[in-house]
C-alpha cells in the first residue's frame, strides 16, 4: 500500500491553468510555509524567506516581472522564495534552541559558524540549495492538500527583488504558484527510464 507521501509524488503535475478568485485563508497560507520549512538545510542554517503574495496589487506587480504570465493572478497565492546569503551570521541564533534542547554542543555550533565566514561561492550554493529543498517540500505540501502547484524560474529577478523591496542577502530564486487547478492541465510528462539516471556503486 503506498504512503500519502509517495501518492503526492507520483501525482504531482506542474499547473500551468488555475481556477482564477478562489483565494487560500492565512491559515492554509501559514500551514503550507510551516510545513515547507521542515525541509532540511545544511547546518540548519533556515536560510530562506517566503513571500506569498496573494493581493491583486501584489500579483499584477509580479506577473509584470514575470512576462506576463497569467498564472500568477490565476493561482490562490504566488510564492517568491528566497535563499538567503550570509547566512551564517544568524546561524548562532538558529541553532539555539537546538543547543538549550542539548541536541548538540556550542563548540559544534561555533565552528559551523566560521566554516561559511569570506566564502561567497558557498553561501551562494547554500541559499540555492535551501530554496530549493524549500521549494520542493511547498509543493509536495499543497499536493497533499489537494492543491495544485507549480515552479516558475521564468521572472526577472533584479525587478522582482526591487518591486518586493528585498534585501541585498535575499536572492529571489523560484516563484512557486499555489492554487485550484483547471481539468486542462497537461498530465505528468514522462520521465527518463531510471537505468538511465541511476548507477549502483
Amino acid at each position: 500500500m503506498k504512503s500519502s507521501v509517495q501518492n503526492a509524488i507520483e501525482s504531482r503535475i506542474s499547473i500551468n491553468r488555475f481556477q482564477a478568485d478562489r483565494p487560500l485563508d492565512d491559515e492554509t497560507i501559514t500551514s503550507l510555509v510551516t510545513l515547507a520549512t521542515k525541509a532540511p538545510t545544511a547546518f540548519n542554517m533556515q536560510n530562506w524567506r517566503f513571500i506569498a503574495v496573494r493581493s491583486p496589487e501584489g500579483k499584477n506587480l509580479l506577473k509584470a516581472s514575470a512576462w506576463g504570465q497569467q498564472k500568477i493572478v490565476d493561482a490562490s497565492v504566488a510564492f517568491i522564495i528566497c535563499g538567503t546569503l550570509s547566512a551564517h551570521q544568524q546561524l548562532a541564533a538558529a541553532l539555539q534552541p537546538s543547543v538549550d534542547a542539548q541536541i548538540m554542543e556550542q563548540r559544534t555550533v561555533e565552528g559551523w559558524v566560521t566554516s561559511h565566514e569570506n566564502n561567497a561561492v558557498l553561501q551562494r550554493d547554500e541559499a540555492v540549495r535551501s530554496a530549493s529543498l524549500g521549494a520542493m517540500t511547498l509543493m509536495l505540501a499543497a499536493e497533499g492538500m489537494g492543491l495544485g502547484s507549480c515552479p516558475m524560474i521564468g521572472f526577472d529577478a533584479e525587478r522582482v527583488a526591487k518591486d518586493f523591496a528585498l534585501l541585498p542577502t535575499e536572492l529571489p530564486l523560484m516563484v512557486v504558484v499555489v492554487g485550484y487547478p483547471l481539468d486542462n492541465n497537461w498530465p505528468q510528462k514522462p520521465r527518463k527510464p531510471v537505468a538511465d539516471v541511476l548507477t549502483l556503486a
